[in-house]
Parts: structure tokens; sequence; C-alpha cells
């Protein structure tokens, strides 16, 4: 797997190298990495700091022993979410000065700084979150380590482009409408969008958008993501009550299998191809296949779409407003987003949330019938850089443009069950081919067996190695 941040935390544990050095090689990465635009702030000096701290933690373990699973291990936050202290976030934006007001680490940052990881940048965004590119026109511009002509995805492209170069092993993500889960199936990485309730999003819940919002990370392996989502999860306090987390189940499971996503959305066929390829190696360990169709979620996608636009567009009108910033610093389409979220009636946004909790029920009734779905996660390869331009003001066109790319991605933050995609093999350009799989409310750690056995094929390898582990 060309290393990942448990294998990197085992070396520093076992003291084939310092958590300095391994800074030291993260640093000199990002270095020789700048061009593909994933680092938008780097600070040396808070990551040599953090590094030494961890250091001094490492030596006082007894006989390899850890206390934190990830201690020393080098990470990036993304530059939206958080925050994370002694990190400037601006969320790709001129709405925003960077540095203006440095926030203590919420309640996620400090489980993850607890989990070891030593941060010492910020990664790049498009503004405010609102695309699956990343490419702010307050730069840099980010690019696919895997093909720099196309996109790492979005919003957390940064973070995903930063893991898959290796730059670091592990990095923080958010996904509002699939920003974790699209980054990863571009990138070949793996990501979760967990179940509503269980990250926590305090103590000020700034993106935690109505609940559709959700913070973890980006990872190269399924035990990086099983190892912090462990480290994270639970007891939230609030807003909601901490969900039961349900071990997973043994024995055969109803596994449903949907491979297509309709005329308006089509998925392409080698893409489809990977999904049913999936189904079939766990159908062999004796699992059924149950078949699953379009227009079981085709309601519940358009719903998610409507949700997405409508939740996001208020948040911003009213950030813009509460905080007395001058909208027209903004790009021409976040700007849209803004009015759009200024101007909606509470009757009109209340008929979007009162539709979205019919999508919820409506995929609970699909698990009436299967223990889990399996989907495609994009229709597509990595689009071109330039696929989701902001020099427009039509937000339904961004959110067309987004759900034709990964229709089936905001479903599951609207709707509020967790899903999880990794890649399962390679297209002709070397590409990922990305399958996401979907379970009820709790059942994450279902996702987590689920993936470890298709990760077991070895249909997926990191083209780069990990920083320090060289």
């Amino acid at each position: 797997m060309a290393g990942d941040a448990t294998s990197l935390a085992e070396a520093l544990r076992m003291g084939r190298l310092t958590a300095s050095e391994a800074m030291e090689a993260s640093l000199a990465a990002a270095s020789r990495w700048a061009e593909i635009g994933a680092i938008v702030h780097l600070d040396a000096t808070l990551g040599r700091a953090a590094a030494k701290n961890a250091d001094a933690r490492l030596s006082r373990a007894p006989n390899g022993g850890q206390p934190a699973p990830l201690l020393g291990v080098p990470s990036l936050a993304k530059d939206l979410g958080g925050p994370f202290t002694g990190l400037p976030v601006a969320a790709g934006s001129n709405l925003v000065d960077r540095g203006a007001d440095m926030a203590d680490d919420s309640d996620l940052a400090a489980r993850l700084r607890a989990a070891g990881l030593c941060f010492f940048g910020l990664t790049t965004v498009p503004e405010m979150g609102l695309s699956l590119a990343s490419e702010p026109a307050t730069g840099p511009v980010c690019r696919n380590p895997l093909d720099p002509g196309r996109t790492p995805g979005g919003s957390s492209g940064g973070a995903a482009a930063a893991v898959a170069a290796g730059i670091v092993a592990i990095a923080h993500a958010t996904d509002a409408g699939g920003s974790i889960r699209v980054p990863a199936a571009c990138c070949g990485l793996f990501g979760l969008k967990a179940t509503r309730g269980v990250m926590p999003a305090g103590p000020s819940f700034g993106n935690h958008l109505g609940g559709i919002a959700s913070e973890l990370a980006l990872c190269r392996s399924v035990r990086d993501l099983a190892a912090i989502f462990g480290a994270a999860a639970g007891n939230a306090r609030g807003p909601f009550a901490d969900p039961s987390l349900a071990p997973p189940p043994a024995g055969s499971l109803r596994i449903g299998l949907l491979v297509e996503t309709g005329e308006d959305y089509p998925t392409e066929p080698k893409r489809s191809e990977a999904v049913e390829a999936a189904a079939r190696v766990l159908e062999a360990e004796g699992h059924s296949i149950v078949a699953m169709h379009w227009e079981a979620f085709a309601a519940g996608v358009a719903a998610s779409g409507r949700a997405l636009r409508d939740i996001i567009a208020v948040n911003l009108g009213n950030f813009v407003r509460s905080t007395g910033l001058d909208a027209s610093r903004a790009e021409r389409l976040t700007q849209a987003f803004i009015s759009h979220g200024s101007r909606l009636e509470a009757t009109t946004l209340w008929a979007t949330l009162d539709a979205a909790v019919h999508a919820s029920r409506a995929i609970w009734s699909l698990f009436d019938r299967v223990d889990c779905i399996l989907t495609p996660m994009l229709a597509s390869a990595p689009l071109p850089i330039g696929a989701f331009p902001f020099d427009h003001d039509d937000i339904d066109l961004q959110i067309h443009r987004m759900t034709a790319f990964a229709p089936l991605a905001a479903l599951a933050n609207v709707t509020g069950f967790p899903a999880l995609t990794l890649p399962f093999g390679a297209d002709g350009d070397g590409l990922p081919l990305p399958v996401q799989i979907l379970a009820p409310m709790g059942c994450d750690r279902l996702l987590f067996s689920l993936a470890a056995r298709l990760e077991r094929q070895g249909r997926w390898q990191h083209r780069f190695a990990v920083a320090g582990l060289t």
C-alpha cells in the first residue's frame, strides 16, 4: 500500500525514525509537490513544535508502547471546518481575512490532536466549499497527483491530493455533499461520511449545516480510517443524541446492488462494472446480492440536491449578514448562493426540509430488504480542471453538475446515513475505480468490515509512498 498512517505510527513507536524526522520529510514533500496546489497555508514552525512534543511523548512510552494511536504522524487540516488552534482558516475566500480570528480547537480538532496527529498547514478548498473541485480564485488551483490535468475533487480536494501524493498519510476533511467521499474517489483513497450525530461538531457548530455536514479524514487504508474513527467518534455533545454504534453482524448479509444511476446522471460502464465486481467478491464470500434500481433512489437524490442548495445558501446568507462581511468580495457563484439564502422564504425552506425527511424515510425502507447498499461513487473519471467554474450565478446548474458527477453523494448527507467510499481497481488511464457502500444508521463499523474485505483484493495500489517511509 506504499505506506499508511498506521505503518508510519508503528515506525515512530519502534524508533525507526523520530516524529521530527517524519515532519521534515513531510515538509520536504510539500515543497516537492508544490505544483499540485494541495496546501494553501503552511506553518513549518507549528509543525516542528508539534513533532518535538510528540518525540517527547514517544520517549516516555515504555517498551515500544504508544499512548495515542497515531502519535507523531504529520497531518494537515482543511481550510474549512475545525477550527484548529494556530491555523488561520479562510474557507478559500476573500470574504474572510486569513488569520483575523484565530479560534481555539473544535472538539474534533482536539480529538485528532489527542490521537497524535501533528498539524502543520491547511489544505486547499473551493470558496466556501461550494464545489466538487478545489480551484478557489484566491489560489492555488488544486490538481490531482495521479493526473495533474484533472481535479482531485472537492471540497476536500487539497486534503485528498496531499494524501495521495504522500505529503501526509492522513488529513482532516469535511463532508456536506460528498466532500470527503468524492475527493477520496478521485484520488484512490478511503473516506467516510459517518452516521449523523457520531462526530463532534461543537462547540461553535459553525460547519454543522443543520446536520448534513460531518468531519473526519481522508486515508490510505481501511485500518487508518477505522483508527481515526475510533479516536474521534462518540460523545458528540449535541445537537443530536449519540447514535448507538452496532458491531458488524455475523453471518451472511443481504447486499443491495445498484449499478445504474438513471438517464439524467448516467454512470460510465467501466465504473458500473467495478461496483458489480465488488458485489461478486462479496457474493463469493457467502453474502446474497439483491438487485436494486434507480427508481428507488431518484426522488431522494432530487430532494437531497434541493436541500443541499437551500441549507448551504441560508447558512451563507446568515453568515455574511451576522458578521457584516462584504458579499461583493466573494466569487460570482458564491454571491449567487448568498443572495438565494438571503431571499429564501421560511415556508420554502420548510418544504425543502420536509422533503429531506421523507427521503430519509424512503432510504430506511430500503434497509428493510438489505443490510447495506453497494453503489457507484462517481459517474465518470475525475473531471478536467475548470469543469466547475464560478464565473456564473446559476446555483441550480452547479448542483446539477455536482449531482451528474457524483449522483449518490449528497443523499447520505441529507438523509443522515453512513457512507464509505474506497478504490476497487483502476481504469485504462491508471485512475481509480471507486465504489460506495451505504449502511443503516449506526452501522459504520459494518462499512469498515466490508471495505476491508474488498481492500484485501489488492485491486488498487497507491502510486506514491508516504513521506518518511521511502
